[in-house]
């Protein structure tokens, strides 16, 4: 029996962040460049791209071509934004799975993170189509419910909503190891995991959730104090701190005051430790699951 514990798992990310500090800055180094990089391109991309944006967020689902388009108006930021994400996630499993092999930070670009980038591909294709057929299969049980009436549909409907969603949840822990195991195996590795977490599912869910309790509370003290202290600084403004997280884009010089620059600075610690904190958990969870790994760094040293 595996003596992998969840709340190890749960606080390896922060592990890595306190025993690593200097790699922690230069990924908050990081964070910041992106930051800066990412608004600069939906500044330069114009008033569609932020109208876009707005599409996105909408609650309410747009029509399939609208969506479609403004996915193509964003396509910019969105593959800077997977490139990003699979770099610092790879940066992470390096640190844990290949400590010697650490590079700049352990940033790098090459096979490993493309990898990366082919399974989140394929990951976004097959919840697209899970997610389909589980809002089919939802509405077949609510048609079927109709017998009964229209409140009795109502609920069998939502009770059918609930149960396919624990049940993608429960999927989505036992595929959660997919991205390690391509980064450790060198391989592009879809459904390997789920024969690594059986019998771990209720154990390394309990770990994730945990972790992101912790970055909540963290990220709900920080962005609070920050609030407070520019709500003071200006007066007692309680919406100065929303405007600085949520600058004027219509222009460079509208977008890069000092209020926003200190709301980046603020925010990139955040964004690295969030990176640190979804990704070293699936990595120790693979180490201590499937063994011991080689530190490809070490070899021939």
């Amino acid at each position: 029996m595996t003596s992998l514990k969840a709340t190890d798992v749960a606080l390896e990310g922060f592990r890595v962040t306190r025993e690593n500090p200097r790699t922690f800055l230069l990924w908050c180094g990081f964070s910041l460049f992106v930051s800066i990089i990412g608004a600069a391109i939906t500044i330069a991309l114009g008033d569609e791209a932020r109208q876009a944006i707005e599409v996105i967020g909408d609650r309410q689902a747009p029509d399939l071509g609208v969506l479609l388009k403004a996915f193509e108006e964003l396509s910019p930021l969105l593959i800077m934004g997977l490139v990003v994400q699979c770099v610092t996630v790879a940066a992470v499993f390096r640190i844990v799975l290949r400590h010697a092999d650490h590079g700049f930070g352990y940033l790098k670009f090459g096979a490993d993170e493309l990898r990366l980038i082919a399974l989140t591909l394929i990951y976004i294709v097959l919840v697209m189509l899970v997610v389909t057929a589980i809002t089919f299969m939802a509405g077949v049980v609510a048609l079927i419910a109709s017998v009964g009436g229209p409140q009795f549909a109502v609920l069998a409907g939502l009770g059918a909503e609930i149960f396919f969603l624990g049940l993608l949840l429960f999927i989505a822990v036992r595929l959660s190891l997919a991205p390690a195991i391509t980064f450790a195996e060198k391989r592009i590795a879809v459904f390997d995991s789920w024969k690594l977490t059986h019998g771990m599912a209720w154990r390394l869910g309990f770990a994730y959730a945990l972790s992101l309790i912790y970055m909540f509370i963290i990220a709900l003290l920080t962005l609070s104090i920050f609030s407070a202290l520019v709500a003071v600084f200006n007066g007692g403004d309680l919406a100065a701190s929303g405007r600085a997280m949520n600058p004027d884009q219509s222009s460079f010089a509208a977008y890069f005051t000092p209020l926003t620059i200190i709301s980046l600075l603020v925010s990139a610690p955040l964004s690295a430790l969030w990176y640190a904190v979804i990704a070293a958990p699936a990595a120790i969870a693979y180490r201590e699951l499937h063994g011991p790994v080689v530190d490809e760094g070490t070899l021939g040293a």
